[in-house]
């Protein structure tokens, strides 16, 4: 193919709207502009559609007339994907407005899915409403990738496994890196905390098993800090003034980047105690494990294990089980050394494996192939 390969990333969202995948999506998109033409077509989560450069990244924001839980519906992203003019096209799903709008336009180009996570509805609802677009989109796509080897064996990727690729997630980590600012930012938070801080950082919704570390915080000595916010908030607040911890637990909302890091150098450890497989990665637990803290996250049959191996760059407890998770955060706050030593390992795996220049060589390296056709496998694109 003469010249540089145009690439259109057909997400839901793009910074400064927070997320793991829209922070997957922004770190694919900086990182691989020096290649190739790449460039992002988004929901806008306001009527008027938007043309920006973020970054030296082209943006598009389709607007959107009105949002159906956390979907916002756009009826003129068919109209700027059918104009797009790409070489390939990565589609990252979950994400049911692109599959809509995939599904009418149906492009010619070359396809890629980017499966993040499972779509996880009552099943009725998913058969009829979401997998029709989804199974299309799969059918479709020459590669579909995911970013931990569990999540090839997904029920829905089970007739398209010949065609997953792993490319796990990747950290810019030159933005996590600790200035004076920070490090002195952490150290009054931990001196203000008064005493060792189990940190969360996220979207408060029931799938993250907050319920759970809040139940878990009755014997340990301890102070919980949630960072983010989301619906579950008052009802969180709720059920920590029933435990008898509501003075021990800290909901500071949505921070800034600097803010946010600098609760992660203030931890003692970190802890994601999701309690389903619509946690599928945890790029949280990358940004923890490359300050150095220890992670306690859950025995998901997903990524989250994988990323933080048990006793290695922190603990796995059962996910949902209480006595379990309150046995690991146990175990770190009466072993410092213990927390100190997972923490190094954690920094030097991030380095070693989770590092975005990683994350976007093999990215490349897919559209090459699938844009040139290089690559043997490549399954034909069905109708």
């Amino acid at each position: 193919m003469k010249g540089r390969i145009r690439v259109l990333h057909l997400g839901k969202y793009y910074p400064p709207v927070s997320g793991g995948i829209e922070t997957v999506l922004e770190t694919l998109c900086r990182h691989e502009r020096s290649s190739v033409e790449t460039r992002a077509l988004v929901v806008n989560k306001a009527p008027g559609t938007r043309h920006e450069t973020r970054d030296g990244v082209p943006v598009t924001r389709a607007g959107s007339m009105l949002s159906v839980g956390a979907v916002s519906l756009s009826p003129s992203l068919p109209y700027w994907l059918a104009r797009a003019r790409a070489d390939v096209i990565v589609l990252h799903e979950p994400n049911p407005m692109a599959l809509l709008a995939y599904a009418i336009v149906r492009p010619k180009t070359p396809l890629i899915v980017w499966y993040h996570s499972e779509v996880i509805r009552p099943m009725w609802r998913y058969r009829l409403f979401y997998h029709p677009f989804l199974e299309l989109a799969l059918r479709r796509a020459s590669r579909i990738v995911v970013a931990s080897p569990p999540m090839r064996d997904v029920a829905a990727l089970a007739a398209h496994r010949d065609r997953c690729v792993v490319i796990p997630y990747g950290l810019e980590v030159d933005r996590y890196a600790a200035s004076s600012e920070v490090t002195g930012r952490a150290e009054a938070l931990r001196r203000s905390a008064g005493a060792p801080i189990l940190l969360f950082v996220g979207r408060l919704v029931r799938y993250k098993g907050l319920d759970v570390l809040l139940r878990a915080l009755p014997g340990l000595d301890a102070r919980a800090v949630l960072v983010g916010g989301g619906p579950l908030r008052r009802e969180l607040e709720g059920l920590a003034s029933e435990l008898g911890v509501r003075d021990r637990v800290q909901f500071v909302g949505q921070v800034s980047d600097d803010e946010r890091l600098s609760w992660y150098y203030a931890a003692s450890a970190f802890v994601l105690p999701s309690v389903t497989r619509q946690e599928a990665f945890g790029m949280v637990q990358l940004e923890a494990m490359f300050c150095g803290r220890p992670v306690v996250s859950t025995d998901l049959p997903t990524g989250v294990p994988w990323v933080n191996e048990h006793g290695v760059t922190g603990l796995v407890a059962r996910h949902g089980d209480v006595s379990s998770l309150r046995a690991a955060l146990q175990q770190l706050l009466a072993d410092p050394a213990l927390g100190r030593r997972l923490g190094a390992s954690g920094h030097a795996r991030v380095l070693r494996e989770f590092t975005a220049d990683r994350m976007s060589r093999a990215a490349l390296s897919l559209y090459d192939d699938v844009a040139v056709g290089a690559a043997s496998d490549v399954v034909p694109a069905a109708s």
